[in-house]
């Protein structure tokens, strides 16, 4: 490969899914990139805990963004994975198992004022899930996707889970 760069950028103007262009400031792509930062630093919580689990969220992330970049009319769109009531009982599931082995105390704590590295990089993850999720919201109301309620319930269950998941790796690396 010689080189990546299309150049087809350069006007502020880019394409989702199905080649419809944006101003590169859109809610969609604003969305969008959210979104992959967020995957991005599950990506890096992976990294230092190598928690499979991260890996299929990644995977469900990677899922709500193309339905978010595909027009719901395209005849592509009926091809995308969705987001189902199946996603969302498991997120529920493996949330529990990490609350059933960690004691949550009653008491607000800082993000990253713990002993926990992982835990730390965890916090920002929950963190990007919010601002993720503000966006979805945002974006929802302003394209009147309806098509996007699961995906919605899904990132707000992932920022609990996160919760948890931040609170679990504080306990088990404290008690090493």
């Amino acid at each position: 490969m010689e080189h990546i760069s299309t150049k087809t950028g350069d006007s502020g103007q880019s394409e989702n899914f199905v080649k419809e262009r944006f101003d590169k400031d859109d809610l969609l792509f604003e969305t969008l990139g959210t979104m992959d930062e967020l995957s991005s630093f599950l990506g890096l919580s992976y990294q230092i805990r190598n928690y499979d689990y991260l890996r299929v969220i990644q995977q469900r992330l990677q899922d709500i963004n193309s339905l978010i970049a595909t027009n719901p009319n395209h005849q592509l769109y009926a091809k995308l994975r969705p987001i189902s009531e199946d996603d969302l009982s498991v997120l529920e599931k493996e949330e529990q198992i990490l609350l059933d082995q960690t004691n949550i105390e009653p008491k607000f704590l800082l993000p990253g004022s713990d002993t926990s590295l992982s835990g730390s990089y965890v916090d920002v993850s929950r963190a990007i899930a919010r601002k993720a999720e503000r966006r979805l919201v945002h974006f929802i109301k302003g394209t009147k996707r309806d098509d996007l309620n699961n995906p919605l319930k899904y990132m707000n269950r992932l920022s609990d889970f996160l919760f948890i998941y931040a609170r679990f790796l504080s306990e088990t690396e404290a008690k090493k």
